[in-house]
């Protein structure tokens, strides 16, 4: 567990390509369904009150029943995101290509009731909810104003797939339902100069300017144009 800021701590559950973070006694994402064991024994000896999600993707919600079930907490995501996780399906919140097929047999986790509906406005632990659709349609970020930190979940990512190394950019667009209206979120997400980002997938981002210099290599809203050199 590694601290970043008051009362939030990074959970690599796969060195930082896969991330989870404890925000007070909340725990947001949960890895794969592969990844309980690593995130129990990183919670060891930590109280847990809850358990949100920004999306309900395979690598995002896989140990979320798992935990919630040994923990006993109540698990928390937005409605729609929360109607795939208790069904079981996250068909309706990802694209369907092969390889998210894929990903969904390997590593997608059961299925589990979502107690609380998070909507726009929401605290979590002093953490505003923003509702950032694209990546996937129930898309969730949690925004600190105090000291500027934002858990951005997909809606960016911070290292370059399938290689461990840095690197600011969209999330996949094999992964992304949307890619153009995750365009919008990281355009809203940039207006409000965060100043430490945290990444679904990727090292914590301390650079300000390297989110505004990525947006300013977006394409005009509706342009026709190939994705980023940057982009994964």
């Amino acid at each position: 567990m590694i601290p970043i800021a008051k009362d939030v701590a990074l959970l690599p559950l796969l060195g930082t390509m896969v991330n989870a973070y404890l925000v007070g006694d909340v725990l947001i994402d949960a890895g794969t369904r592969h990844s309980a064991r690593t995130l129990q024994r990183l919670l060891h000896g930590h109280p847990l009150s809850a358990h949100a999600l920004t999306h309900a993707h395979p690598d995002h919600q896989g140990s979320s029943h798992t935990i919630c079930t040994a923990r006993q907490v109540p698990l928390w995501a937005s409605a729609i995101e929360a109607a795939a996780m208790e069904a079981g399906t996250l068909r309706h919140v990802m694209p369907r290509n092969a390889l998210v097929c894929a990903e969904d047999l390997v590593l997608t986790g059961p299925a589990h009731p979502v107690q609380r509906h998070l909507r726009a406005g929401d605290d979590v632990h002093g953490f505003e909810v923003l509702e950032m659709p694209g990546h996937a349609p129930g898309h969730l970020c949690f925004w600190r104003a105090q000291d500027r930190l934002l858990i951005a979940g997909d809606v960016l990512v911070n290292v370059r797939m399938p290689t461990p190394l840095p690197g600011l950019g969209e999330p996949p667009a094999v992964f992304t339902l949307d890619p153009e209206r995750n365009r919008e979120a990281i355009r809203r997400l940039a207006a409000l100069d965060p100043l430490t980002v945290l990444f679904g997938h990727g090292p914590p981002l301390r650079n300000p300017d390297a989110l505004h210099a990525l947006i300013a290599r977006f394409p005009s809203p509706g342009a026709q144009t190939s994705r980023l050199p940057m982009d994964l």
